[in-house]
């Protein structure tokens, strides 16, 4: 079992900075594909970033590519997303989330691969 808990959210206006982290406990993380996805009020959720295991590759939404960078440390199990240039629209619970090494490439970008997920940080932008 993996738990993850995120952290970093809050408010911040349009065109600031956060970072999120995702601390995970009950495994290493090195052997999971890792995934940050975030639900807005009223939709469903979607996909944001995803990195692989060693964290040589990492994929994106077209809504926040060139905008946010998800990277991890898997000495300190732990997976972040910095998202920069936040707009309102990025306002959403943030979710981060564990799936197996072996489907990031094909699914990398899909809730079905990932096993695992946190309970979510609110992040909100004002405009």
């Amino acid at each position: 079992q993996v738990q993850l808990v995120e952290s970093g959210g809050g408010l911040v206006q349009a065109g600031g900075s956060l970072r999120l982290s995702c601390a995970a406990s009950g495994r290493s993380l090195s052997t999971y594909a890792m995934g940050w996805f975030r639900q807005a009020p009223g939709k469903e959720r979607e996909f944001a970033a995803a990195v692989s295991g060693g964290g040589v590759s990492t994929m994106y939404a077209d809504s926040v590519k060139g905008r946010f960078t998800i990277s991890r440390d898997n000495a300190k199990n732990t997976v972040y997303l910095q998202m920069s240039s936040l707009k309102p629209e990025d306002t959403a619970l943030y979710y981060c989330a564990a799936g197996p090494e072996t489907g990031y490439y094909s699914r990398g970008n899909r809730e079905t691969l990932y096993d695992y997920w946190g309970q979510g940080t609110q992040v909100t932008v004002s405009s």
